[in-house]
């Protein structure tokens, strides 16, 4: 029964030689992966302040006609509550009605406002989003990269990568070039973050 054993071993230990040399001086190199923050490299982008000057004229329409509305209300409501006593029945019937109309309108417009805010950015920001996608792209073909992740999440949300011992594969300043801006002429990032902070600027 031992001799079974040990030759049951060699035929394993054979068989398995050709597997283990072929994993071992294949030289096949590790998965490179890279990182960016696709936020950071939005701000640096000349179609940031185009965004945010769009963005800001829109909102200040949008403030300027709620602000309209909500004048509108408190003078027909002070008025309201000046000769409500002095009213026929009917009259103040109608007037609650046309409160009650106005407000409904105000809460519309806001969650409108909010809406039409965010559709607005989303057709502005996508294409150069597209842009740096494609930019992204090239600097992880030219710098066989396997993966490139973004390593934030967003505003108030947990960083998608919690700790990074080195910026060696940090490829944000590459993909600056590539869209053809300067890094050094770029603001400061923030410090790598060790831990998730919803309240941390993301990082470069």
């Amino acid at each position: 029964m031992k001799k079974q054993l040990i030759a049951l071993i060699a035929i394993f230990t054979i068989a398995c030689a050709p597997l283990t040399a072929q994993t071992t001086s294949s030289g096949v190199p590790p998965t490179k992966i890279g990182y960016t923050n696709v936020d950071f490299i939005l701000r640096q982008l000349p179609e940031a302040k185009k965004i945010t000057d769009e963005l800001s004229i829109t909102g200040a329409q949008l403030d300027k006609a709620l602000q309209d509305k909500q004048k509108e209300f408190q003078e027909k409501l002070d008025n309201y509550n000046k000769n409500a006593s002095n009213m026929a029945d009917v009259i103040r019937a109608d007037k609650e009605k046309e409160l009650q109309g106005l407000q409904t309108s105000i809460q519309e417009l806001q969650r409108n406002s909010e809406a039409s805010l965010q559709t607005k950015y989303q057709q502005l920001v996508e294409p150069v989003l597209l842009k740096i996608n494609t930019a992204i792209n090239a600097v992880g073909e030219a710098n066989n990269y396997r993966y490139i992740v973004n390593s934030d999440a967003g505003l108030n949300t947990t960083p998608i990568l919690l700790y990074i011992g080195s910026e060696d594969n940090n490829v944000t300043d590459m993909v600056l070039k590539q869209m053809g801006v300067d890094p050094k002429a770029t603001e400061a990032p923030a410090p790598a973050a060790t831990k998730p902070a919803a309240t941390t600027p993301p990082k470069k």
